[in-house]
């Protein structure tokens, strides 16, 4: 039955391999399970946030999903508006990625908000003037954009596709693909601004306040073009895993190429932006504040930070990712595209985080912040929670419509394609 599943052309791994991976994954959601009733059960004692601390890890995750979970809009965008057909062999595993950094984010908020038989008030008593409610109608618009992507997927099943009702609901919803592509794009764009935005107008933090552009401050910019940045490096990096677990080539190696460039060219661009935003902010909010620059990095939260995330990973990737040279090669191609989500998941971590260790009164501490088990649980097992999920379609559902070319099926010593067309090794 379980190979009735499986798309044709496709060879897959048998049970007896497949479910002990599954088994070591699904302990860690089931780790990250035993946190959340933890949680529910004796409230949020479970972990170390407090007052000085109200965001902690999750929140560092969360904003950290959303950021790569960009990769699923700006491919939409550039295969469905921009005619880019290259990276329609990979616009299928970038919507399951999406899915999954999406419906894990707001999993984890389920958890944050400490009372989520309350989560719909959000929705019901929505606070207008809050940038994080306009944040949570567009993440969980866009969740429903996914999970109708993702539908049309699940749809093309082998087995699935031999019920005619599935299959026509699956080819009209794979006709309105610009249209879920168009509305990710306007959705994600929005809320990954206001994420940044949020942070830029705590003129009560001078660590995170910004000046801007009329009402908005320069991190609601600086937040989408991060984004965009890293989510196709977490996408290419993701493909590239999948090909060394399987031992086969899903995707030509000019998609990753491009991949690779458009991560480039928009992480040079973001560093640009982000040095002069460094910069003005150095020299315009922090005198301003009555503070220094030292006076932002102590303790564990030291200048290395700042350094590890412009220039270790934020400048070199940057520049390993543009040069055609350098790319071609794909170990550096790889490092190139780890550095760059390191460096994004950095920036997520210091506005988060570090934000909240600087005082803000002449009688607080520098403060300091560690999360507790129960907190690293709930995080990781969004982890593992992606690797079931992903696993879990590779298996089943034909992502990669390049795979059964690049990895013809022997029949009686010759390559046969799905089509059925010989093909010489």
């Amino acid at each position: 039955m379980d190979l009735a599943l499986i798309p044709n052309g496709a060879q897959r791994c048998s049970l007896k391999r497949f479910l002990p991976w599954m088994l070591v994954w699904s302990l860690v959601v089931a780790w990250g399970l035993v946190s959340a009733f933890l949680c529910f059960y004796k409230g949020l004692n479970q972990t170390n946030m407090n007052h000085y601390f109200a965001f902690g890890l999750w929140i560092v995750f969360d904003l950290s999903l959303i950021a790569l979970g960009a990769g699923t809009f700006f491919t939409g965008f550039l295969t469905h508006i921009m005619g880019k057909d290259e990276l329609k062999a990979i616009m299928n595993p970038a919507v399951v990625i999406g899915f999954i950094c999406y419906s894990a984010a707001i999993a984890v908020l389920v958890v944050d908000i400490g009372q989520p038989l309350r989560g719909w008030f959000i929705f019901w008593h929505a606070n207008v003037h809050s940038m994080l409610t306009e944040v949570s109608f567009c993440i969980t618009a866009y969740l429903g954009v996914l999970t109708i992507e993702y539908l049309a997927l699940i749809f093309s099943n082998r087995k699935l596709n031999e019920i005619r009702e599935f299959t026509i609901f699956g080819n009209n919803l794979q006709h309105m693909m610009a249209f879920f592509a168009a509305a990710g794009t306007f959705l994600s764009f929005f809320h990954q601004g206001s994420l940044g935005g949020m942070f830029g107008v705590l003129f009560a933090r001078p660590f995170a306040f910004r000046e801007g552009f009329l009402i908005w401050p320069w991190t609601f910019f600086l937040f989408i073009l991060s984004s965009i940045a890293a989510g196709p490096s977490f996408t290419l990096l993701c493909v590239w895993i999948t090909q060394r677990v399987t031992g086969k080539e899903l995707v030509k190696r000019k998609v990753f190429d491009m991949l690779g460039k458009i991560s480039g060219w928009l992480l040079g661009s973001y560093m640009i932006l982000k040095i002069l935003d460094t910069i003005s902010w150095a020299y315009g909010v922090v005198p301003r504040a009555g503070l220094s620059f030292r006076d932002f990095y102590e303790g564990p939260y030291g200048i290395w930070l700042m350094i590890a995330e412009i220039g270790i990973f934020g400048i070199i990737p940057a520049i390993i990712l543009i040069s055609p040279r350098l790319r071609k090669k794909n170990g550096l191609l790889i490092i190139g595209a780890l550095m760059n989500i390191i460096g994004i998941v950095l920036n997520r971590f210091a506005f988060t985080i570090q934000t909240l260790t600087i005082p803000v009164m002449p009688f607080d501490a520098f403060m300091s912040y560690f999360p507790t088990w129960q907190e690293w649980g709930i995080a990781l097992s969004a982890v593992g929670y992606g690797i079931l999920l992903f696993s879990l379609s590779y298996r089943y559902l034909p992502l990669f419509p390049q795979e059964a070319e690049l990895n013809p099926v022997k029949v009686l010593g010759k390559a046969v394609t799905d089509s059925g067309l010989v093909q010489k090794r």
